[in-house]
């Protein structure tokens, strides 16, 4: 009975609790900040596009990521996804012709969805990334002053907020911040590198040392000076906004990149300046080769004849 009657007054206290710490958020207290994201692509990515996606999984322990989606036009259809696994942000990778990568960056279910094309993309996989930090830790997103001066960048940043900062607190997470996130815009593009918080005692010369030791024996309780680096980690890669739309993969456009070039539209023009090339080195050749059969010079094609020519006159 004594065991019957801790369990139950464990149960009680415990519901008295929750209780009053929903009273107390009702009243004004702190709001728990809850963040899930559903990771996933569509058919048709490269390997590269497969590696990001896996290395963005890795670093977000609030994220789920789940199988390729279908379709590439009914992207509404991702809303009830995301209501199903209980996520309210979604990020989409949408590859097209094998080569281009899209992303989409959505706040479900009222929006607003932001559309980047992804280019430079470089994994935590490449060799010349040297940094390293503990999965599921918490990271610093560093945002460039930048993105205060325009409405629409204060949009991307409110979402990668959302997006990329691990809730604290996160069933996955861990109680460590030892990474940067940093965000940049340059050129009209954003920039985004991941680096690692190193920190390395610092080392004392010889001559140092005997000072050092006797400050040392007066300052036994003082920390240790550490100098502190950044290391990348990876991954990193470029967006390029292109539109915001006010709902959840629906709505009106509030925002478009006029600058903006699709890079088929790139292709094309590289093969049509090509393509011009070409016709013109066909033209001179053509032109080349009428003169040569003009003086004559053609193998099998001999110089027409003059009337007045003298070995017609006196044939």
């Amino acid at each position: 009975m004594a065991a019957v009657y801790k369990s139950l007054s464990k149960s009680t206290s415990k519901n008295d609790k929750e209780i009053d710490d929903g009273k107390n958020g009702a009243a004004g207290g702190v709001r728990k900040n809850k963040q899930r994201v559903l990771i996933l692509s569509s058919r048709g990515v490269t390997y590269r596009h497969r590696h990001l996606l896996n290395d963005l999984a890795a670093m977000l322990p609030h994220g789920r990521k789940d199988v390729k989606f279908d379709s590439k036009s009914k992207l509404y259809q991702l809303n009830e996804l995301a209501e199903l696994y209980n996520c309210n942000n979604v990020m989409f990778f949408e590859a097209r012709k094998g080569k281009d990568l899209y992303m989409w960056f959505s706040k479900v279910p009222n929006g607003p969805t932001v559309k980047f094309h992804a280019q430079n993309l470089h994994t935590m996989e490449e060799l010349h990334f040297t940094g390293n930090c503990l999965k599921g830790s918490r990271p610093v997103l560093s945002f460039d002053a930048t993105f205060e001066t325009e409405p629409y960048l204060k949009v991307i940043k409110e979402l990668f907020l959302h997006v990329f900062g691990v809730p604290e607190g996160q069933r996955k997470s861990k109680p460590f911040i030892d990474h940067v996130m940093g965000f940049s815009v340059a050129d009209g593009k954003i920039w985004i590198r991941n680096y690692e918080i190193r920190e390395v005692d610092k080392v004392k010369g010889e001559g140092e040392e005997e000072e050092g030791d006797k400050s040392n024996k007066k300052r036994k309780h003082e920390e240790k000076e550490t100098d502190v680096s950044l290391v990348e980690i990876g991954p990193r890669f470029v967006l390029t906004p292109i539109i915001i739309q006010e709902g959840a993969f629906g709505g009106p456009i509030i925002y478009e990149n006029k600058r903006f070039i699709s890079p088929n539209q790139v292709r094309s023009d590289l093969r049509k300046a090509k393509a011009g090339r070409h016709n013109v080195r066909q033209e001179q050749q053509r032109d080349a080769l009428a003169r040569r059969r003009g003086l004559g010079l053609v193998d099998g094609e001999g110089k027409e004849r003059d009337v007045l020519d003298t070995r017609e006159v006196f044939a």
